[in-house]
């Protein structure tokens, strides 16, 4: 349903998102749009805990998103152990937050509950030894977790996603204790946020970049890539971030393998956790 938010609110939300790139009009609008705009990580938490049963409502959230053929093929542990974070958070190169929010949720590309229910009917299950089954449990992990983050915030909790538990991907299945064809994709810190360490809405890149329409078209691309880079050093003088642009970052991220922080080994370890990848 519309809301009668402002056309100066939507245009605020939309300068906060965009930066100088602003989409040319406001379509359709309401609160839960507002909401999803304002979305920011946040890597300080209050040591505060969370309302009973967060834990549930959360899953719930996270089982109403879609997922491919009705396989459900992602499970979600639950870390509130401050030892077990510590050594997730070792992982993933000592990010604090990990140590620091109440609660850290472990989302599992699972394969492993379908090659059960083989087991149990006495039936071979080839397809789960393609790379395509890995890809669909990969997003229905996605797909819930975004669920779950959406239903967070709602509730005035904060958030941050931790890919970096892909580092060492066995490493986190021993700690997690997972059957062979479970992976822990990502990690998603929950809280509430510290607001004495600014949290500013990131922008992304401009509409005209990313939105195609019939056909993929690069005219004017790094025209609008220079502009970006400008919003986005700007964005990390704001919040006393090492002033560095998009492009920049793409190189650094991506020309050395040793940015990949083992990464780079993934496939080698996917196999030896029971996944053929065929």
């Amino acid at each position: 349903m519309a809301t009668s938010t402002s056309k100066d609110q939507q245009h605020a939300a939309l300068a906060a998102r965009y930066g100088s790139e602003l989409p040319p009009e406001c379509g359709p609008w309401n609160e839960t749009i507002a909401a999803l705009l304002s979305h920011r990580s946040v890597r300080k938490y209050l040591p505060k805990p969370l309302p009973d049963n967060t834990v549930t409502t959360l899953a719930a959230a996270a089982q109403s998103a879609a997922t491919s053929s009705n396989l459900q093929t992602w499970s979600l542990i639950a870390v509130t152990d401050p030892a077990l974070k510590a050594r997730l958070s070792a992982v993933a190169a000592g990010q604090k937050h990990i140590i620091e929010c109440p609660l850290f949720l472990v989302w599992v590309a699972d394969l492993s509950r379908l090659r059960r229910v083989g087991e149990q009917k006495q039936q071979q299950l080839a397809a789960l030894n393609y790379l395509e089954m890995l890809l669909v449990a990969t997003i229905d992990a996605a797909l819930a977790a975004q669920n779950a983050v959406v239903a967070a915030e709602s509730l005035g909790l904060s958030t941050v996603y931790i890919g970096a538990l892909r580092n060492d991907t066995q490493r986190v299945a021993a700690e997690l204790n997972l059957p062979e064809g479970a992976v822990g994709v990502f990690g998603l810190c929950v809280g509430y946020a510290d607001h004495s360490v600014p949290a500013e809405v990131k922008p992304r890149l401009p509409q005209s970049v990313v939105v195609h329409r019939d056909q993929y078209d690069v005219a004017g691309e790094p025209a609008r890539l220079d502009i970006y880079d400008q919003d986005l050093a700007e964005f990390s003088r704001r919040n006393e971030l090492s002033v560095s642009n998009w492009t920049n970052r793409v190189i650094a991220r991506t020309k050395e393998l040793r940015a990949m922080a083992g990464r780079d080994k993934l496939a080698v370890a996917l196999r030896a956790l029971g996944f053929p990848l065929s």
